[in-house]
């Protein structure tokens, strides 16, 4: 599978915890990170004001958070294909840290 290289190049934070991003070829989506924030690594964030300190990473070039947690701006490109399954996961481990 061809893992592609994305940039992200400007965002806007929208209300909760959406997110409009434009990426280096032109494509802007917005996502709701709700469903996926939880677990070690992205349930911090939703404290709302942990979440709205988001910026884009100078070298990755992708959102990251204070507390280290990124997505792969892969995954934000196509966000549609990786949302159910992100999703998924992010409840299972809410789940186990129960």
């Amino acid at each position: 599978m061809l893992h592609k290289l994305y940039e992200v190049v400007d965002y806007e934070l929208m209300d909760g915890y959406r997110i409009n991003i434009t990426f280096d070829d032109g494509k802007s989506q917005t996502i709701d990170f709700k469903p996926v924030l939880y677990g070690e690594m992205w349930g911090p964030l939703q404290e709302l004001t942990l979440f709205r300190q988001v910026e884009i990473n100078p070298i990755a070039r992708t959102l990251t958070w204070p507390n280290g947690a990124d997505f792969d701006p892969e995954t934000l490109h196509n966000w549609n294909e990786y949302s159910e399954s992100l999703a998924a996961r992010a409840k299972a481990w809410e789940m186990i840290l129960v």
